[in-house]
């Protein structure tokens, strides 16, 4: 019995040590990555001036006298990003909804198949069905010269945050307490009211977490955006062709080298900034309606 005791007691020991590691492995990770993209992209944000960087119109890095102005980087992927939320979460909110509380369970499960399926599709293959399919069908009905443009990348990142806003809505609208609902039920409401009034209130916390993932996703794309928005960089406009952060990196990596290469880090850095920026605003909404 003694050795059972010291057994059980030396597990648990080792199980705390290795979740301690691990805890520690992330943030370090964390760290690293931090560490590498300042070290690598800091010195030619002051070569080129952060003013000239940040807020420069024209990125002409292969040109006898080289531009490295990233504001149509920027915006472009600010505006693709918040197109892509604003389509995206609405429809994955209404379909978290039905797939929880609408849908009979046959028919639940169907749609949650669905969901689950177009979380396990590779980029490459968004991009290959937009490229295919949306880029023809943009171009043909508003009679434009190519349909390569930010508004296609926009309809591509929208079906590309629908399966985490979905999946991540319905397991926070289903763990609201089912006698929030039975309340509600009982003072008189109809069930639609009791949902948009009564539950998907109270299961805010969560479905803020699914946005923040959705934008983490959409702004972090490069292989399927590249295949639609034309990748070239020009100040954004809805039906012109565009160049994200990441397909700047993704499409010039591989023959960059000198300043150019470092300015690539730099984008790599600003894009990292924009996340970490965002996810700490979203966090702390988040807290504070916990709170």
């Amino acid at each position: 019995m003694k050795k059972l005791k010291k057994a059980s007691a030396f597990f648990e020991k080792a199980m705390n040590i290795i979740f301690t590691v691990c805890g520690f492995l992330a943030v370090l990770f964390v760290i690293l990555i931090t560490g590498f993209l300042v070290v690598k992209g800091a010195p030619a944000i002051g070569k080129i001036g952060i003013i000239d960087f940040l807020f420069g119109t024209k990125w002409e890095s292969t040109a006898s006298e080289p531009s490295f102005g990233i504001l149509p980087f920027i915006l472009t992927s600010v505006y693709g990003t918040f197109g892509a939320v604003i389509i995206g979460v609405p429809l994955g909110l209404l379909c978290a909804i039905f797939i929880a509380k609408m849908a009979n369970d046959k028919v639940a499960k169907t749609v949650r198949t669905a969901v689950d399926l177009l979380s396990g599709i590779p980029s490459v293959v968004y991009g290959l069905v937009g490229m295919i399919i949306i880029v023809p069908f943009v171009r043909e009905t508003f009679n434009l010269p190519d349909g390569a443009n930010l508004f296609s990348a926009v309809i591509v990142l929208t079906v590309m945050i629908l399966p985490s806003v979905v999946s991540i809505s319905e397991t926070a609208i289903r763990a609201v307490p089912v006698e929030y609902e039975e309340a509600s039920l009982a003072l008189g409401a109809t069930k639609t009211e009791t949902v948009f009034k009564v539950v998907v209130p109270a299961a805010k916390s969560g479905i803020l977490t699914s946005v923040v993932l959705g934008i983490g996703r959409s702004i972090g794309e490069a292989m399927a955006v590249m295949m639609v928005a034309g990748n070239v960089a020009n100040m954004p406009s809805l039906f012109k062709s565009v160049r994200f952060l990441t397909t700047a990196i993704a499409s010039e990596m591989s023959y960059s080298s000198g300043l150019q290469r470092e300015a690539l880090f730099s984008i790599a850095l600003v894009l990292f900034v924009f996340i970490l920026i965002i996810n700490l605003v979203l966090n702390l909404i988040v807290k504070k309606d916990k709170e």
